[in-house]
């Protein structure tokens, strides 16, 4: 097909002078598929039921105050105070059945109302949804990680406190311990913590607390866990182990010399794969009651000659070996074990995901219940961008060795710029409400794919 020059080129030569008027408009025409998602869920009820032990603001409820923060991470933004640039969106006033949004004062108000009950019950209510969809897809596994991460502030807020900061030395923290589930890249649970504490501070507990509620919701379900060393301990190992948990811990070689005299004495190394080879033995240590399988990896890694550089000579790379101890109850070889515990790296994609797009590492308020639910409230915007395309999506990878996803999804961040960030209008012509949007063939199939995937369940 031709196509003529005048087809493509225009000119403009006058620089246009903006004008604003109010008009039924949306820059946001794309979050008609979570208004979608949030009634397949009975999102706002369930909000609202979250706080009902509290007194009714007599304007905004703490529901739906605690929604409009779960949607204003979806669409991007981070600060509090950024409402206020899409405060006459009418497309976010209709999915929080709202004529106007409240200003920053009245959410800082109604949010240091909150108390630890009303954060215990939004997390029970994203524990519920994670694990309904779990038990809809019918996992035959599910496998917890368990890491934490720094919040920082330069500024005070309660339950802060000053640990060790890489980033942001002397700054009071947060160090919240996250349980995802690899298989839906979701966030199951949240402990909270002040950031002047170990990362096997109040572990135990926490994933004691995540397996019985799976296993409540899923009894049947064969569950797997990879800690690394920070979290390793005999009661943490005996615990997963007598609730027939299959695990891998990393083996912290600070804590147990034996580690290091059974490896300088090794003289046999059976190969494993390349440039890796292992050994294993039944062992515990003196103070231990269980034996468990230890498996002993090393690795040849390539080094740099340190000192002067000389150019005009070649000069050969010299090799070392890198070691590293698992211990583990699962039955399988070598090989699978270590790409089992290996594949544990996947949390560090989501837990960045969470900072970079869902406001993970920003603490806006001064009340702790209050941050706490605004973490929550993130962490709602990454599990429901993983839900909508859940619903959308059927499995497209089978379990792997190392536990990788079984959808290959899309970041929030993607599907914000591909479809929720649409302008749009508002129209009633003949009194019917109607959303238009620019007829763009991709962005027209995507949404009305999404759209009728979840119009099947309202």
């Amino acid at each position: 097909m031709n196509i003529s020059i005048k087809s493509i080129f225009r000119k403009s030569k006058k620089i246009l002078r903006p004008e604003f008027e109010d008009q039924r408009l949306t820059s946001y025409a794309g979050l008609i598929l979570f208004e979608a998602l949030f009634k397949c869920i009975g999102l706002k009820n369930k909000f609202l039921s979250c706080f009902k032990h509290l007194a009714i603001s007599p304007a905004y409820r703490h529901g739906t105050i605690m929604l409009l923060l779960t949607i204003h991470l979806i669409l991007g933004y981070r600060r509090v105070r950024d409402i206020s640039y899409y405060q006459d969106d009418e497309m976010v006033k209709r999915v929080l059945e709202l004529k106007q949004l409240p200003n920053i004062s009245t959410i800082s108000r109604i949010m240091k109302t909150c108390d630890e009950k009303c954060v215990n019950n939004v997390r029970e209510f994203s524990r519920n949804i994670v694990l309904d969809r779990c038990s809809t897809e019918k996992l035959n596994r599910i496998t917890i990680d368990f890491d934490g991460t720094v919040q920082s502030t330069r500024r005070y807020a309660e339950g802060t406190a000053v640990g060790y900061n890489k980033k942001r030395k002397g700054s009071r923290s947060y160090y919240p311990l996250l349980c995802t589930i690899s298989q839906t890249e979701q966030v199951l649970d949240v402990y909270h913590r002040p950031g002047n504490v170990h990362d096997s501070n109040g572990a135990k507990e926490f994933i004691a607390n995540c397996v019985d509620k799976i296993r409540i919701k899923m009894p049947d379900v064969i569950i797997e866990s990879r800690l690394d060393s920070a979290f390793f301990s005999e009661e943490i190992v005996d615990r997963l182990n007598e609730n027939n948990i299959e695990f891998t811990a990393s083996v912290p070689f600070a804590r147990f010399s034996e580690l290091k005299n059974m490896i300088e004495e090794r003289k046999r190394w059976r190969q494993l794969n390349g440039d890796i080879s292992f050994f294993e033995i039944d062992w515990k240590p003196k103070s231990w009651s269980t034996d468990f399988r230890f498996i002993f990896i090393r690795k040849i890694t390539k080094c740099h000659n340190k000192g002067v550089v000389q150019l005009d000579l070649f000069e050969p790379y010299h090799y070392e070996y890198e070691y590293q101890v698992i211990v583990t109850n699962k039955k399988i070889s070598p090989k699978k074990i270590l790409n089992f515990h290996c594949g544990r790296g996947s949390q560090e994609g989501i837990i960045g995901e969470l900072k970079s797009h869902c406001g993970l590492d920003y603490i806006p308020f001064r009340s702790k219940s209050a941050n706490q639910l605004y973490l929550l409230s993130g962490i709602m915007a990454h599990n429901l961008s993983r839900e909508l395309q859940m619903r959308a999506y059927d499995k497209e990878k089978n379990t792997t060795e190392k536990r990788s996803s079984l959808w290959i999804f899309k970041e929030l961040n993607t599907i914000r710029k591909n479809i929720i960030q649409r302008a749009g209008r508002l129209t009633r012509p003949q009194g019917k409400l109607k959303l238009t949007m620019s007829a763009n063939e991709k962005v027209q199939g995507e949404i009305l794919h999404f759209y009728d995937m979840l119009a099947v369940n309202l």
